[in-house]
């Protein structure tokens, strides 16, 4: 039995550094909002600007960032079949597509900040904030999504310690740089309020640039030597990214409208939804530190066709996953009343969030098995049918579900039973393909 199982160190050897790394990035939205949320000055309207904004940029990058998994997936069955020379012209073209990507997504979405945010029915002070934190935040998406490229051919070599060192590292700096930035030093520099926030996020995501740029050199058989013949895996890789995009395009619709109908329901349910959605996402990335090892090791399984290993990989995975998802319920309903309290004082903020928050929580095991499922057919490149599965989940599960409940009243709780749904539809169809075909193939 031993032989045709993937053992728990190996399986963790991956995982614990991609769970680290993994909920760096939402610690980041997550003390921008706890900062923000804390200001002396209009804090409600401070918090939710940098709510949508971090939505907003989650949105994008999810989306463009999908490359991360393509390359992650091409690498690691490459490595499985031990022809990553096959590979090498690849990664930087893989490179110069996001960078040039980013430049582009940069200069567009600035210029259209305004209209962008009055999507989500921000006016006024909302809105003045939401395109002050944006307009510098922006100036990242290049920093950020080279390094996430990096970090997929990181996970292709069955290696996330160098991307958690990175995260790290990175979450580190902006947590410092917020308190000093935000909230000023005596006689050394005033506050900068909400820009403070925006600076200090740039200044971490060129830190994690830096350190990962140093291990791709250094620790990776791969350069940044470009040459004009394109790569064959090229093909693949933008195919696989295509159907990605429109993947977390879709995953990312839900997401928008959720706080879009939060925003139009007051300024005190943007702020609560901005706080559960970020704890969620924190959620998400934490559990998703498997989804990660699952990646890697399923394409090099693929790789060398054994499958027998696959199916005890998605048991095991599945089973470590839940396992998180129930230790962060407990310890989030022991202190229920008090997490609320990190991110904001006003209580009818907090009175909202204590409303729905359980919602969020009663969802994690089942978040739990998609995202391991999710993590699994990425490193497999079923592409295509990840992003059917969204589609069905988003516009036949999320939106008609938030639609009934939100005419009925249940605002804030209609947004997450649609989010509960959106999950559920998720994790079924995903188990139910992983069976029919990979178990089959035993």
């Amino acid at each position: 039995m031993g032989k045709t199982k993937i053992s728990f160190k190996e399986i963790n050897q991956l995982a614990i550094p991609a769970i680290i790394a993994g909920i760096a990035e939402p610690l980041i939205s997550l003390t921008d909002i706890a900062v923000i949320g804390n200001v002396k000055e209009n804090p409600v309207e401070a918090m939710a600007a940098a709510g949508i904004v971090g939505s907003f940029l989650s949105a994008i990058i999810w989306i463009v960032a999908q490359t991360k998994t393509a390359i992650s997936a091409i690498v690691s069955q490459h490595l499985g079949s031990n022809r990553l020379n096959a590979v090498k012209t690849l990664i930087p073209q893989a490179l110069a597509f996001n960078f040039i990507l980013s430049i582009i997504i940069y200069i567009s979405t600035s210029l259209l900040a305004e209209e962008i945010f009055s999507l989500y029915n921000a006016e006024g002070q909302l809105l003045d904030y939401a395109k002050e934190y944006y307009t510098i935040r922006a100036i990242g998406y290049p920093l950020t999504l080279v390094t996430f490229a990096i970090f997929g051919v990181f996970r292709g070599l069955q290696n996330t310690l160098w991307a958690m060192k990175c995260s790290i590292t990175g979450a580190v700096i902006n947590v410092v740089l917020d308190y000093a930035l935000v909230y000023g030093i005596d006689g050394v520099f005033p506050s900068m309020h909400i820009k403070g926030a925006a600076y200090a996020s740039l200044v971490a995501q060129l830190v994690m640039l830096l350190m990962a740029l140093y291990f791709f050199f250094t620790k990776t058989p791969f350069g940044l030597s470009l040459r004009l013949k394109i790569n064959p895996q090229m093909k693949r890789l933008l195919g696989m990214s295509l159907n990605l995009f429109v993947r977390a395009a879709s995953l990312n619709f839900a997401i928008y409208l959720a706080n879009a109908y939060a925003t139009g329901y007051g300024d005190t349910y943007i702020a609560a939804q901005s706080v559960l959605m970020n704890i969620w996402l924190f959620f998400s990335f934490f559990i998703d530190g498997y989804a990660n090892a699952g990646n890697a090791i399923s394409g090099k399984l693929l790789g060398a066709k054994q499958y027998k290993k696959l199916w005890f990989l998605s048991i095991d995975i599945s089973k470590y996953a839940i396992i998180i998802a129930l230790i962060l319920m407990g310890v989030c309903a022991v202190f229920y009343d008090n997490i609320g309290l990190l991110f904001n004082k006003q209580e009818v903020v907090l009175a909202l969030f204590s409303s729905a928050f359980w919602i969020v929580l009663l969802m994690q095991p089942v978040n739990a098995i998609a995202f391991m499922f999710d993590g699994i057919f990425k490193g497999l490149g079923e592409a295509v049918y990840l992003r059917n599965v969204l589609l069905a989940a988003t516009f036949l599960g999320f939106t008609p579900t938030l639609l009934l409940f939100d005419s009925i009243g249940w605002k804030l709780h209609a947004i997450w039973v649609a989010f509960f749904v959106w999950m559920l539809v998720r994790s079924i169809a995903l188990v139910i393909k992983f069976k029919r075909k990979y178990v089959n193939a035993i």
